[in-house]
């Protein structure tokens, strides 16, 4: 391989074709930076994103404080980021919850934002008291924890935990490189997104020892994104995985199951009439 001496390594895994090493390589004099090395397997089987020439995702290395850019949408979500602007990325992500603007989120806005997507009253007073008992804390101005186990939003980069994939940064920012890698990492055969298979790979990948709080907390979060997300073809899109990232995604999911209930009384309705109307003729 150019670039390396004609030495004798160990095999390239057979999983990771040729193609898939070139894309990844530098593509220009300029961008030529070394992303892997034979003799340590792991740095090819997780290869990290790698911008090409034309990419509009330009410094992909520097933290966005109030967009979600990815390569695909370099300028964030549009609409939502510009009326976010005085709002970090994970303070967006968690703003949702927020009904009444007051910066802070109650355990009971936690349990209505969930039901506004459809989920059962169980899943969401579960969800409620993971969400609102473990988040609550880090985000107290003083000592003592909140007796109403509320999460204040001016604190939310507080909560950031380890074995994940660091598209947060430590105070609130959206790290593009970092959500470029989950996928050029974890996106086994380039498909645009992440099935099963894929986050028990990236569950593996992003742990941290003797992390047990961040790995579970990594566990529960994706398997909330999954349910949200629930892909018919089993395969969450890169673009909606952005979407949890700065939230815009949990507005279009409440109003998407808004839309279904209206549908659904309005049929109902229409039949009601519909079977009043054969009554009268039959009478």
């Amino acid at each position: 391989m150019a670039g390396h001496d004609t030495l004798r390594y160990d095999p390239i895994p057979n999983s990771l074709s040729s193609e898939v090493l070139h894309f990844n390589q530098p593509q220009s004099k300029e961008n030529s930076i070394k992303t892997f090395i034979i003799e340590q397997p792991v740095t090819i089987q997780r290869l990290p994103y790698v911008p090409k020439d034309g990419d509009l995702l330009v410094d992909a290395g520097t933290a966005r404080a109030t967009i979600a850019a990815s390569r695909e949408s370099p300028n964030g979500t549009p609409g939502y980021a510009e009326k976010h602007q005085n709002k970090t990325v994970v303070q967006q992500h968690a703003i949702y919850w927020d009904f009444d603007h007051d910066g802070i989120i109650w355990p009971q806005d936690t349990y209505v934002g969930c039901r506004k997507w459809g989920w059962s009253v169980p899943l969401s007073l579960l969800v409620m008291f993971i969400i609102n008992f473990n988040l609550s804390y880090p985000t107290v101005s003083g000592w003592l924890p909140d007796p109403f186990f509320r999460i204040y939003l001016d604190k939310m980069y507080k909560d950031k935990h380890g074995s994940d994939s660091m598209t947060y940064d430590n105070e609130g920012r959206f790290k593009p490189q970092n959500f470029e890698d989950i996928f050029a990492k974890y996106d086994k055969g380039n498909k645009g997104g992440l099935t099963w298979s894929d986050l028990f790979d990236m569950w593996k990948g992003q742990r941290m020892v003797f992390d047990f709080f961040g790995m579970s907390a990594a566990v529960l979060e994706w398997t909330a994104t999954y349910l949200l997300i629930w892909p018919e073809d089993g395969v969450m899109k890169k673009e909606d995985i952005r979407g949890i990232y700065d939230g815009s995604i949990f507005y279009k999911k409440a109003e998407e199951y808004e839309r279904k209930q209206r549908a659904k009384a309005d049929l109902r309705s229409s039949t009601s009439r519909s079977l009043v109307e054969r009554a009268k003729k039959l009478m």
